[in-house]
């Protein structure tokens, strides 16, 4: 695939065909709206099989009053919807903000602080926007209207109200004043300067006009325009500070942090344009699309001064960009700069990737990659298909098996393709079932299809009943759907609309869809979605697993492929290609990224030498989990789950930073392969040889990942080299073996009798034979006397033991040519520990040997 160098194209005119691609998210005020992108499907989710449930945590009925749903649950301002409702808001960025009884507070951290793992910009509460009329009741402020980037909160008592337009981006809060008294007050002490003269403690100031400046006892200044003349009294106190209005006004007020004096003249130029709403729309012609934002300004529209992030500019068109020095604020994003005007363009790539990888399968890997999906394939069994137990881990399970199918019709292998769907269905199931243990059911009060079990309770899934990591769970469901009905027209046909409110739930395009949120979980302006739902009063919003989002659209992408139209193909595509230039932006970390380079998410050195973020807050970014801090765990959580459309998203100087920064791990026998296999995987983005070597030391693949998808992936990457991919990739010797401990000579027994394995005996005629068989990168020891399987135990102090009738993790062998050993005498690495086997002085074989020197040589001989 070719890299999109975005910065270098300029945008098309906007021909005829773009036009009629294109399509609108429209702003939704009240219960009305407009879209040019039908709704996916406008039919009740009340037949699902867990039926309608109700969140124990609903939207405040005060808050959306006149309005009905669905709500927006991921969006930056969810704490003022989700009770208790006064939670703070990590926006409209550059601020934070929080509702209260009596008014909008809001500030703009600047205590940025990096911990050795993190940058953090704690919440900084700088002023409080009211009107002296207002009674202080929580349940008189509402939303009277919403997109899916900004929201018109109005603060009312009787005929006296303040309207605060809340959108991202703009450098000034907006406050629309309406027969009220304004008051401001201050958070950080009082007020030390009010329009050049200082205050002391107890002392009031007049003042009339239209530009005020104000700085608190903390030294943040504010400029408060008034866009009709307005007099105001600033009073200091020792516990705060206000500035009230001295009579009733009707108008509007703009609050503006001042960071530096310089500031100040972009700052008034620009600061009788306001902007009120968004929309945002996108429109498509080959294989590119145009992401816009288009503001609703009141004033001259050409002149609206707003800023930008470092992905906005990355990819916005003819954009007309203050020099940086004019207007600057740091954020926990990098810095935001300015541009001039109402509509951004922005160009974005779209993949040319769906079902499969542009490129067939190195000649070199198709032997082993076909053996390994033979015996994956093999180890399905319809009647042991999975019944779910959650969303979460079912879904990455099922996903990771149904990529074999895929697979197998890339292969022509068309006879193992039916086995995999049938097991795929026979699962899947369970989901259309109203007697099954785990549902999904309709939640009536937000909007969305959840876990029913998880309505009551937050710890369920992750939190899904409360709308938390929903396009992580459903593009699991969706991939595994859509390789379903890629090969089961009738079963599509049958359950399309079932399966269609999943998708519904994470891509619904349209504020016409009566059931579910314009995309839940994106946030548009940050151009990347956020994890968190309404849990804990929707605090601080955050996502961990930027491969999973990815993965959340790329599953709808496949749905959309198969069961819908080829518009919202081109929508999933799009929100897939913004998920990966996010992560690349903010996600991923270059040490050698100059620190005054414009587009720098991270300018500290210290952080980006931590070549990974493991978790993207709106108040802190950081290399670490919730619930792991092993390095390839950090790493691997933004890479998988190893599809074909991230070829974009592992650019070869982060995969080769990554290699480097995890390598103490991968050469660390006890952390599991489960992470190490993506790390290799995305590795073999910059060189395919050595990732397909490494991979051939790998036992296991976690339950989100198989053998067949790692060499698969590998063995499609690019290949510049053009060198084989896969070469000669070792493999356990297979047949019917006596073993002998070379250093001794003896040779190992066990029997029904004593199933211990033990280099005893000097015959060779009496001692044990042993089947060696296949198993992806490894194989299994099986004695043939008894036909049991001989078995590893994981703390490396027992005796191999044949007692086992079947063959799993712990009865895996890898079995290799002993370094430095003549030829034919191997080494045997147990997968249960990645511990050699030794044998002990009264010679029992034990997998105790800490590397490949310090483990025996066996000879294996043909029985």
């Amino acid at each position: 695939m070719v890299k999109f160098n975005i910065l270098a194209v300029l945008l098309p005119p906007l021909s005829l065909e773009f036009v009629l691609a294109g399509a609108v998210i429209e702003r939704r005020v009240a219960v009305d709206g407009d879209t040019t992108l039908n709704p996916i499907a406008t039919d009740s989710a009340e037949g699902i099989a867990g039926g309608l449930v109700n969140c124990v945590s609903p939207p405040l009925n005060s808050f959306f009053a006149g309005l009905k749903p669905p709500y927006p649950t991921n969006s930056w301002w969810a704490p003022f919807a989700a009770p208790p409702g006064n939670a703070t808001a990590a926006g409209p960025f550059p601020y934070e903000s929080s509702l209260d009884g009596n008014g909008i507070v809001f500030g703009i951290s600047t205590n940025r602080q990096m911990d050795g793992t993190s940058i953090k910009q704690p919440t900084q509460k700088d002023w409080k926007a009211s009107f002296i009329e207002h009674s202080g009741s929580f349940i008189n402020h509402k939303a009277v209207a919403f997109d899916t980037q900004s929201v018109t909160i109005q603060y009312f008592q009787y005929n006296a109200s303040m309207t605060a337009y809340l959108v991202p981006g703009s450098p000034y809060l907006t406050f629309q004043y309406n027969a009220s008294t304004p008051i401001l007050t201050s958070n950080n002490g009082g007020i030390k300067a009010f329009n050049g003269l200082t205050l002391k403690d107890g002392q009031s100031v007049n003042a009339t006009g239209t530009t005020f400046n104000v700085t608190d006892n903390k030294d943040a200044t504010y400029i408060i325009y008034a866009l009709s003349p307005i007099s105001l009294t600033a009073t200091s106190g020792q516990d705060g500070g206000s500035i009230r209005a001295n009579s009733i006004y009707s108008g509007v007020l703009r609050l503006v942090k001042l960071d530096k004096p310089a500031h100040q003249a972009l700052l008034n130029e620009h600061s009788n344009v306001y902007p009120t709403s968004v929309k945002t729309s996108y429109s498509f012609a080959n294989n590119t699309a145009i992401l816009s934002f288009d503001w609703k300004v009141v004033g001259d529209g050409g002149r609206l001064l707003m800023l930008t992030w470092p992905h906005h500019r990355q990819t916005l068109q003819n954009a007309n960009y203050p020099d940086t020095s004019s207007l600057s604020y740091l954020t926990t994003k990098g810095w935001m700069y300015p541009a001039i005007g109402n509509r951004w363009q922005m160009l974005h790539q779209l993949s040319s990737v769906t079902w499969s990888p542009g490129r067939n399968l190195d000649e070199s890997c198709v032997t082993p990659v076909l053996q390994g999906l033979e015996y994956e394939v093999a180890q399905l069994n319809v009647s042991d298909a999975p019944v779910p137990g959650d969303f979460y881990f079912w879904g990455g399970t099922l996903a990771a098996t149904a990529r074999l199918a895929i697979i197998a019709d890339d292969l022509k292998r068309t006879d193992l393709v039916k086995p995999v769907v049938e097991y795929l269905k026979a699962s899947f199931d369970h989901w259309f079932q109203p007697s099954s243990t785990v549902l999904p059911a309709y939640e009536s009060t937000w909007g969305g299809v959840i876990n029913k079990a998880g309505a009551n309770n937050v710890w369920v899934d992750f939190g899904n009943g409360f709308y938390n990591d929903h396009h992580f769970h459903y593009g699991y469901f969706l991939t595994v759907a859509a390789v379903i009905a890629k090969f089961d027209k009738e079963w599509l046909k049958q359950h399309k609309d079932y399966i269609n409110w999943f998708a519904r739930d994470i891509i619904n395009p349209s504020d016409q869809d009566p059931y579910f949120p314009i995309t839940r979980c994106r946030d548009w302006f940050s151009g990347h979605s956020w994890a968190s739902g309404i849990a804990n009063g929707a605090g601080s919003r955050d996502q961990e697993s930027v491969g999973e989002a990815i993965n959340g659209y790329y599953g709808a992408l496949l749905w959309a492929s198969v069961a819908l139209s080829s518009e919202y193909v081109n929508f999933a595509k799009l929100l897939v290609a913004t998920e990966q230039h996010a992560a690349k932006v903010y996600w991923h970390l270059y040490p050698d990224l100059a620190e005054s380079d414009r587009d720098n998410a991270y300018p500290e050195p210290e952080i980006r030498k931590l070549v990974t973020m493991g978790n993207v807050l709106d108040w802190q970014a950081g290399a670490w989990l919730f619930w792991g801090n092993e390095k390839v765990q950090i790493a691997a959580i933004q890479i998988l789950p190893l599809t074909p459309i991230n070829e974009e998203l592992y650019d070869d100087k982060w995969v080769r930073n990554v290699w480097n920064y995890t390598m103490p791990e991968l050469l660390d026998p006890a952390i599991g392969d489960e992470w190490k296999c993506v790390i290799i995987a995305a590795y073999a983005n910059s060189d395919p040889q050595t990732a397909a070597a490494w991979s051939a030391n790998l036992t296991t693949w976690g339950s989100g990942n198989t053998f067949t998808n790692e060499l698969y992936f590998i063995g499609t990457r690019p290949n510049p080299k053009l060198a084989p991919i896969c070469g000669t990739l070792p493999q356990n010797p297979i047949g019917s073996f006596r073993l002998q401990d070379s250093a001794t000579g003896r040779y190992v027994v066990a029997s029904a009798n004593n199933t211990n394995l033990v280099a005893s005996d000097t015959n060779q005629e009496s001692a044990a034979v042993f089947k060696s068989g296949y198993a992806p990168n490894s194989g299994m020891l099986q004695l043939v006397s008894t036909g049991q399987y001989v078995t590893a135990d994981q703390s490396g102090k027992d005796t191999l033991d044949a007692a086992r009738p079947s063959a799993n993790a712990w009865e895996r062998f890898v079995i290799r040519q002993k370094p430095g050993a003549s030829p034919g005498i191997y080494s045997i690495k147990a997968a249960s520990n990645g511990l050699y086997l030794t044998v002990g002085a009264d010679g029992s074989l034990v997998n105790s040997g800490t590397n490949e020197s310090a483990g025996t040589g066996f000879k294996f001989l043909r029985a």
